[in-house]
């Protein structure tokens, strides 16, 4: 008789295009993932993958097994998120997160994880969003909060939220608080994100004119350690002004008035499509709700949002 367990493995062969990939998913050996599929072709009486390339791909019959295969499994995350206790969520999903939305609102969301789905553990790596998109197109993690959205075909985008950049000194600096030109900003050194990254190069495009002088641009992966240079009075920093309430506050930084345009940045959750998306789209309702300001309580109305909502 076929089983759950020989259907799910089958969609992630070939969902991923190899054995070995849907072994890493399903957490289990590439010969158990094998003898699954043999036994699925057994019952089912027909050949339904093609081993003949090193990407496996499927046959005739495994493509229309695919159409009710997709429904049946879809059909299960809905009755577990209708039906089902929010305590049988369980496993480790991978997340990974920008530097920003660790400076600003990811506490509250591990919170909220951890009292909506006690039994979910997360595994958070933190990067720029160039890495974490190649980690999450390599399958690397499950769950991206980056500046996107991603347009990959392959990705779901969910919008989380904006933050505005400003200029941020230290009052040792004695700017004025009038409004400051790029020129009067250019006679400092500027520090921000680092190479490789969309807030670098636009801010790398404001200074590199030529009637001002060199740039002196330092770049850092750590904004922690960019706020502890500006508040140190080594430069300017040009980074979202949420991650520094703080200092704002108690008169360490102080927000410039300039007459320079940065488009505010855009966080969005990012994931692939695959077969059973349930725990990672749950996480990213929780995301939105907590980043757009509203309460992180367990509610259904947050964790049970329709799943398939696109943004």
């Amino acid at each position: 008789m076929v089983d759950f367990k020989s259907i799910e493995t089958f969609l992630w062969v070939v969902t991923l295009g190899s054995f070995r990939g849907a072994g890493q998913r399903l957490n289990t050996t590439q010969p158990a993932i094998s003898q699954r599929i043999a036994q699925l072709e057994r019952e089912m009486g027909v050949k339904l993958l093609n081993r003949d390339h090193r990407v496996v791909s499927p046959t005739p019959s495994g493509r229309q097994l695919m159409l009710y295969a997709e429904k049946l499994i879809g059909l299960r995350a809905e009755m577990m998120a209708e039906v089902g206790d929010r305590s049988a969520m369980r496993g480790v999903l991978r997340l990974g997160v920008a530097e920003t939305i660790v400076h600003t609102w990811l506490s509250r969301l591990i919170k909220s994880v951890n009292t909506a789905y006690p039994n979910l553990s997360l595994e958070i790596e933190v990067d720029i969003t160039p890495n974490l998109t190649a980690r999450l197109l390599g399958q690397e993690i499950e769950l991206a909060l980056l500046l996107g959205p991603l347009p990959a075909s392959s990705v779901r985008n969910r919008v989380l939220c904006d933050y505005p950049i400003g200029f941020l000194a230290s009052p040792s600096l004695g700017l004025p608080a009038h409004l400051l030109t790029v020129k009067d900003l250019a006679k400092f050194p500027i520090i921000t994100f680092p190479r490789k990254t969309q807030p670098y190069e636009t801010v790398r495009s404001l200074f590199n004119q030529p009637d001002l002088p060199p740039i002196r641009l330092h770049a850092s992966a750590s904004l922690a350690t960019v706020i502890h240079m500006a508040v140190e009075g080594l430069g300017i920093a040009v980074i979202p002004t949420a991650i520094v309430e703080n200092e704002l506050a108690n008169g360490q930084l102080q927000l410039l008035s300039t007459d320079l345009k940065i488009p505010p940045l855009t966080f969005s959750a990012s994931w692939l499509e695959s077969p059973d998306t349930l725990a990672i789209e749950r996480v990213a309702n929780l995301a939105a709700k907590i980043a757009q300001g509203s309460p992180a309580v367990a509610e259904p109305s947050i964790v049970d949002a329709p799943r398939r909502a696109r943004h």
